[in-house]
């Protein structure tokens, strides 16, 4: 049990810096959609057609990218949220197997839940893998 809390708590800093990665991410995509929407503006002031039609094609690839990002941020955020429970919980139950095997508990059991663990942890994993694919699917990535 203790090395699964250890997984668990490697998995959290793990997801942490990916969800940071995904924000710095997201901020410099929202910098280059604002920079090409104010490019498509200051080329309509002149009537600079070509540098407008350019200016307007580059904002929308950023802005559907912003959109992607914003997802995929909630979709961490939440299996973050979801991880950090999950690893309150094994604490808890760690304590409490503690306990038990200071009153005579068995190794066996924890060795069952710390497979259960990682069974979970693997299904949680395929899922989060799936509805990104679909994600990109939809996004045509």
């Amino acid at each position: 049990m203790r090395s699964a809390v250890l997984e668990a708590r490697a998995a959290v800093r793990r997801l942490e810096q990916e969800v940071g990665s995904t924000e710095a991410a997201l901020a410099a995509e929202r910098e280059q959609l604002l920079a090409a929407e104010r490019r498509g503006r200051l080329a309509e002031g002149i009537g600079d057609r070509e540098t407008v039609e350019v200016a307007r094609r580059f904002a929308a690839k950023h802005s559907e990218r912003v959109a992607l990002l914003e997802r995929k941020l909630r979709v961490q955020r939440e299996e973050l949220t979801l991880l950090q429970r999950e690893l309150s919980e094994m604490v808890e139950e760690l304590g409490r197997a503690e306990q038990r095997a200071g009153a005579g508990g068995d190794a066996a059991s924890e060795d069952e839940e710390l497979l259960r663990y990682r069974m979970e942890r693997a299904a949680r994993e395929a899922l989060a893998q799936e509805q990104l694919e679909a994600l990109k699917r939809r996004m045509g990535r």
